[in-house]
């Protein structure tokens, strides 16, 4: 186990149903199988991350399968890198858990973590993927002891690359996920005058090197109630009309591009 306390940093043992440190700092389990590892004072709000609106609206767009292309994509690019090989493996800001269990699923000698500030969204994924160990915890302080990490995959998640360098081994990898241009342009044409495409993202990790990237972009076809739960998932809901709100609800289809940018980094 690479988990460490996120209050003195030592190393982190399960007994019985909870986390407990040379320190004495102990951290129950939940019935639903994770373990909160983020103290008040590194919450900065009552309750950070998402909303259990955006959550449920999430998974209900998630299960429609709509962006099943990019999962398989991403538990693809794992398989070829760390297949067969006994790993530890964390999806950073995993949300309800939809692409953890696919990377589960996909290297089974592999020990799978997701992590996320939002406890709501930890623990739908732990009722759900009992394969996984989940913990609410922050990106920016991640409680995984120095270099104890074979791979970490990043989807549109905020992170410290400091602690991206510390955790991950010599030798492992970084998988990050990013719009591609075109992505959820028409959404785009419904809010700005002009829509301007997503600018590529010029991105270097300090002592990892890039060694393989894959773009992905395809067309969904959504019911109305798919489309107003994918906006919003999307930064975009700040920002739409009521108009769009009740023209999206009242649509029998609405059509919408997928773009991604899949770049697979290794630590030097």
């Amino acid at each position: 186990m690479s988990l460490i306390c996120p209050l003195c940093h030592q190393s982190l043992q399960l007994q019985a149903n909870s986390f407990r440190c040379d320190a004495g700092h102990q951290f129950d389990q939940a019935k639903e199988g994770y373990v909160n590892l983020l103290p008040v004072q590194h919450k900065g709000s009552r309750e950070p991350g998402d909303s259990a609106e955006m959550l449920l609206a999430r998974r209900m767009f998630l299960d429609a399968g709509h962006y099943q292309p990019l999962r398989d994509a991403v538990a693809q690019m794992l398989t070829q890198r760390l297949s067969g090989q006994t790993t530890q493996v964390l999806d950073i800001g995993c949300g309800e858990g939809y692409y953890t269990a696919a990377m589960a699923e996909a290297l089974p000698q592999a020990q799978l973590f997701g992590l996320d500030v939002a406890k709501a969204a930890i623990r739908m994924a732990a009722k759900r993927y009992r394969a996984v160990k989940f913990c609410v915890a922050s990106s920016q302080r991640l409680p995984f002891a120095d270099a104890s990490l074979d791979g970490i995959v990043r989807i549109y998640a905020p992170c410290n690359e400091a602690e991206l360098s510390r955790v991950i081994k010599v030798g492992g990898y970084l998988l990050t996920v990013t719009p591609g241009p075109h992505h959820l342009q028409q959404f785009k044409a419904h809010i700005y005058r002009e829509v301007q495409l997503h600018a590529a993202e010029e991105k270097a990790y300090e002592g990892f090197s890039q060694v393989e990237q894959q773009k992905l972009r395809y067309e969904m076809t959504l019911k109305g109630a798919e489309a107003v739960s994918l906006l919003q998932m999307t930064p975009f809901a700040w920002r739409a009309r009521e108009e769009m709100w009740q023209e999206l609800a009242a649509a029998d289809t609405f059509s919408c591009d997928a773009d991604f940018v899949l770049t697979l980094w290794q630590r030097a």
